[in-house]
């Protein structure tokens, strides 16, 4: 009976979702070639390319506008390692380009993103600088 227990606790921990950062910071070390000082720029410059494209998405007045944002946005996290944030842009992309009208719900939703990722960033930012 006991090593029945240990074997559901191994099962149970096995399929317990994964605990996902905003960023992956493994995949964005390896962009950088494992330079600090790159990352946290390159953290930086995405952290503010973000809410630009964010606000961009805000106040998007067609279609055409609309994809460029999202598609600027997906491409961008995907090469930090934002992969909730370029899929969340890239469901809503597909969406659009598929005839849906725009979802409010997705945009909300991406606002969310942008805002973890950008708390993400922020605290990792103060920590390096901290070290």
């Amino acid at each position: 009976m006991r090593g029945d227990n240990t074997a559901k606790a191994a099962e149970f921990e096995a399929t317990e979702p994964e605990i996902r950062r905003p960023i992956d910071m493994e995949h964005l070390s390896r962009q950088t070639l494992g330079d600090p000082g790159l990352e946290e720029e390159v953290l930086r410059l995405f952290d503010q390319m973000t809410h630009t494209y964010y606000e961009r998405l805000e106040i998007s007045t067609s279609v055409d506008e609309l994809l460029r944002n999202l598609h600027t946005l997906k491409g961008a996290a995907a090469g930090v390692g934002a992969f909730g944030l370029a899929e969340l842009a890239r469901v809503a992309e597909q969406e659009l380009r598929e005839g849906a009208p725009v979802n409010p719900e997705r945009i909300d939703d991406l606002a969310v993103a942008v805002q973890e990722v950008s708390a993400f960033i922020g605290d990792r930012l103060r920590a390096a600088e901290a070290a």
